[in-house]
């Protein structure tokens, strides 16, 4: 019994908490793509198509229809998941609805941006759509998140419960009935004069090997329930929420490109969101490089030295896998040069040379800010790469132990109880 309630749980884990989670995750991260490249379509479109800077413009439009094709696909998703959960369903349906509203103001800043003299105006719209974005649709999404996780927690926690008393109960049990068996051995070799009842001896054989395969069990499932939820989905959910603010930080700064009126806004977001993924004492935007350098080589120095916080920091805390830490430090190192093409940007658009500022924003081109993050977010999907493995190395562990070792426990303990018959029947025959 408390093996298939532990193959229930891997079903629930691998089937509902986990792909909810981030199908949740991935949904903030796109909107937040979404957002950027309508900005980048923006910045690079010149007037009416005179002066557009094409290949920025070209990859932008891909990649903002792309965006949009996977938040369709995960509001599908997450719509089927939400069956059964009325809160989730509701938060469904808003985040439906929002998006919808959503994509017509965004529709309606690209229309404006296409005729001749209508940039103020797309900018309008871009700035609506922005406001709904932040307002709504990314905290809704971030609530589907933390609901989705707390539910895989909650049920981690209680199955971990279960598993743990379970493992007491079958050790008792299996020790009540070596007794029992031993007793048996006793009386009849007193009763009947025998040495020793060799049925009753293999049944006790039987039975301590359906002991031992049985808390192998328990114990192995008890094991890779933790590997998968603490050592792997910890870091999955840390780095996916890390993924999804990069998307909102990169955003930011096209942002801050396009809308001269709300530059300070976007800047103090952006240094917002910066903290969010690494965050340092006192934060400025000026300072906040060398505040990350430093901290970083503190860390490398000292891996226990507390000098800086976030979804980094969460995840370097967590390191359990072979290839891991490298990984996460690569992620961290990318997302410094990432910073300081920020500050090259900042430092273009104050010396009055905007187009310059949006060229090395939005290209793709080597050594440009755009395929500095392009190698940001390779970095941090290897680490999440990692642990995605990790997580579901740990879920065919679990299951194995399930299905591998269950059958050859019960055929002992069926075993033990033929055995057992076979041993007294020609004791009790001895009555007649």
């Amino acid at each position: 019994m408390a093996a298939l309630a532990a193959s229930r749980t891997w079903d629930a884990t691998a089937a509902r908490h986990v792909p909810q989670t981030v199908s949740a995750a991935g949904l903030g991260l796109a909107l937040n793509d979404m957002d950027a490249q309508a900005a980048n379509i923006l910045l690079s479109s010149g007037d009416a198509g005179a002066g557009r800077i094409a290949d920025p413009h070209e990859k932008a439009t891909g990649l903002y229809e792309q965006a949009r094709r996977t938040i369709s696909r995960e509001l599908r998703a997450l719509a089927v998941a939400a069956e059964g959960d009325a809160d989730a369903r509701r938060t469904v349906e808003a985040l439906t609805e929002d998006f919808a509203r959503y994509q017509e103001l965004l529709g309606r800043a690209l229309e404006n941006d296409s005729r001749a003299g209508g940039k103020a105006e797309a900018v309008v719209d871009y700035r609506s759509a922005t406001d709904l974005l932040g307002d709504r649709l990314l905290p809704e999404a971030r609530k589907l998140i933390e609901a989705n996780n707390s539910a895989y927690e909650a049920s981690y926690q209680a199955e971990r419960s279960d598993l743990t008393a379970q493992t007491a109960a079958l050790t008792v049990l299996g020790l009540a009935l070596l007794v029992v068996l031993g007793f048996l051995q006793r009386y009849a070799a007193r009763r009947f004069h025998r040495v020793l009842n060799p049925a009753l001896l293999a049944a006790t054989a039987c039975a301590l090997t359906a002991l031992v395969l049985g808390l192998q069990l328990l114990t192995a499932s008890s094991e890779q329930l933790r590997v998968a939820r603490r050592d792997a989905f910890d870091s999955v959910v840390a780095l996916s929420r890390a993924r999804a603010i990069a998307y909102d930080v990169n955003a930011d700064e096209s942002r801050y490109l396009l809308d001269k009126d709300r530059r300070l806004v976007y800047e103090q977001s952006f240094l917002a969101a910066s903290q969010q993924l690494y965050g340092v004492e006192n934060p400025e935007i000026s300072s906040y490089d060398a505040k990350l350098a430093e901290t970083w080589d503190r860390y490398r120095a000292d891996h226990e030295d507390r000098v800086f916080t976030g979804e980094f920091r969460r995840e370097l805390d967590n390191i359990t896998f072979a290839g891991e830490r490298e990984a996460a430090e690569r992620t961290v190192e990318t997302y410094a040069l990432y910073q300081r093409d920020d500050r090259t940007i900042r430092s273009l658009v104050a010396e009055g040379k905007e187009r310059e500022a949006i060229a090395f924003g939005i290209s793709w081109d080597p050594g440009k800010s755009n395929a500095h993050f392009g190698e940001w977010m390779r970095a941090l999907d290897d680490v999440t790469g990692i642990n995605r493995a990790a997580f579901d190395n740990a879920v065919r562990e679990g299951r194995g132990a399930v299905t591998g070792l269950l059958p050859w426990a019960v055929a002992a303990l069926l075993c033990a109880g033929v055995l057992t018959a076979l041993g007294l029947r020609p004791r009790l025959s001895e009555f007649r």
